[in-house]
C-alpha cells in the first residue's frame, strides 16, 4: 500500500511539473511574440530624424559662418535640443502669438533688429520668471540694470514685469552694447555675459567677433539658442510642430486707466472696476503688493480687460456683482442721510 501511495504521489508531482512547464513555455513563447510585435511596431512608428541645418542664416543681418565646424555643430546641438523638447517649444510657440506683436512694435520704434524678440523668448520663455540670480521678467533684467535704464523697482512696483517698459529698457541696453562692440551678435552675447565680460574676452583672446571667441558654456551656447528659436518659430512645420490657430494664445484685449493717487487696497479697487484681484494682477504683474503707495502722485497706467476677456478671467462673477451692489447701496444710504 505504501508503495502504491509513493508511486501515485510521484506521478502527481511529475504531471504537475509537466503542466507548469508547459504553461511557462507557452507564457514565455507568448511574451516573446509580444516583444517581437512591440519591437516591430516601435521600429515602424517611432522615428527620430537628424535635422538638416539651413544653408545660410543671419542674426540681425549679420551672417553666421556655418562653414566653421564648431559653429555648425553648436547650431545642430541647439536645434536638436529644442526640436525634441517638444512640450517646451510648443508652449513657446503658443506664447509668441500673444506677445510678439507688442515686442515687435517696440523693437521697431527703438531701432533694434526684430531678431531680438527671440532673445526675450530664450531668456524667459515669455513668462514672468525669476532667475536664481534675481533677474526678472520677460527680458530677465537685473535690478540695478533696470534702474539704470529708468525702470522703477521696489517692493510695491517692479517694472521689470511691465512688458512695454521692460522691452524699452532692454532696447536701451542693446543699443549701448551695439555702439560699444559694433556688432549686434556681440551685443546679444553681452546680454548674457555683460559688456565688461565680453570686452575682457575680446581683449584677452585678441578676437574681433563672437564666433571666434572661447567662452563659458552658457554664453558659447547663447546666440545659437537664439538662432534656433528663429529657425523653429519662423517655420514650425519644418520641425514637426503642427497646430491650429485656435491652439495659440491670443493677444489680450484691454483698455487703460490712469491713476495718480495711492490705492489702499487693490482687491477693492479691482471690484470697483468690475473685475477681481487675480485679473488685475494677470494684466498688471508689475503691481507687486496688495496696495499702490503713491505719495508723489506719479501717473501710472493700469490695464483693465475688455469683454469678453473679463468674463474669461473672473470665475465668481457674483462676488464682483455683490460688491457693486453694496457700493451702490452705500452710496444711496449716504445720499439719503445728507438730505435729512
Amino acid at each position: 500500500m505504501n508503495t502504491f501511495i509513493k508511486t501515485f504521489s510521484a506521478s502527481i508531482v511529475i504531471i504537475a511539473v509537466s503542466v507548469i512547464s508547459i504553461e511557462l513555455f507557452t507564457a514565455s513563447t507568448f511574451e516573446e511574440k509580444e516583444n517581437e510585435k512591440f519591437t516591430e511596431h516601435f521600429q515602424d512608428n517611432y522615428k527620430i530624424f537628424a535635422l538638416s541645418l539651413p544653408e545660410a542664416i543671419d542674426f540681425a543681418g549679420e551672417k553666421v559662418p556655418l562653414n566653421l565646424v564648431d559653429v555648425s555643430e553648436k547650431l545642430d546641438r541647439e536645434l536638436s535640443v529644442n526640436t525634441y523638447w517638444q512640450s517646451n517649444t510648443l508652449l513657446m510657440l503658443k506664447r509668441c502669438n500673444r506677445w510678439f506683436p507688442t515686442i515687435e512694435k517696440i523693437l521697431k520704434e527703438e531701432n533694434v533688429p526684430d531678431d531680438f524678440k527671440y532673445l526675450a523668448l530664450m531668456e524667459s520663455g515669455l513668462t514672468q520668471t525669476v532667475s536664481p540670480a534675481g533677474a526678472s521678467g520677460f527680458w530677465q533684467l537685473m535690478k540695478d540694470a533696470a534702474k539704470e535704464r529708468g525702470l522703477e523697482v521696489n517692493s510695491d512696483i517692479d517694472e521689470r514685469y511691465h512688458i512695454e517698459k521692460s522691452t524699452r529698457a532692454a532696447c536701451a541696453y542693446l543699443r549701448e552694447a551695439k555702439a560699444k562692440f559694433g556688432s549686434w551678435t556681440l551685443a546679444a552675447a553681452s546680454y548674457n555675459m555683460g559688456m565688461a565680460g565680453i570686452k575682457n574676452q575680446l581683449d584677452r583672446q585678441q578676437a574681433t567677433n563672437y564666433f571666434d571667441l572661447v567662452l563659458n558654456e552658457e554664453t558659447s551656447r547663447y546666440v545659437f539658442r537664439i538662432l534656433t528659436a528663429k529657425l523653429i518659430i519662423s517655420n514650425p512645420r519644418n520641425y514637426g510642430f503642427i497646430f491650429r490657430d485656435s491652439d495659440l494664445y491670443q493677444p489680450l484685449k484691454y483698455k487703460t486707466i490712469e491713476v495718480d493717487s495711492s490705492i489702499a487696497n487693490l482687491a477693492e479697487f479691482s471690484f470697483k472696476q468690475g473685475i477681481n484681484y487675480k485679473t488685475l494682477k494677470f494684466l498688471n504683474p508689475w503691481l507687486r503688493d496688495n496696495d499702490l503707495p503713491n505719495p508723489e502722485q506719479k501717473k501710472y497706467v493700469i490695464q483693465l480687460p475688455l469683454q469678453p476677456l473679463a468674463d474669461l478671467l473672473v470665475n465668481d462673477k457674483e462676488q464682483v456683482a455683490n460688491f457693486a451692489r453694496s457700493q451702490q447701496q452705500g452710496s444711496n444710504e449716504s445720499g439719503e442721510g445728507s438730505k435729512q
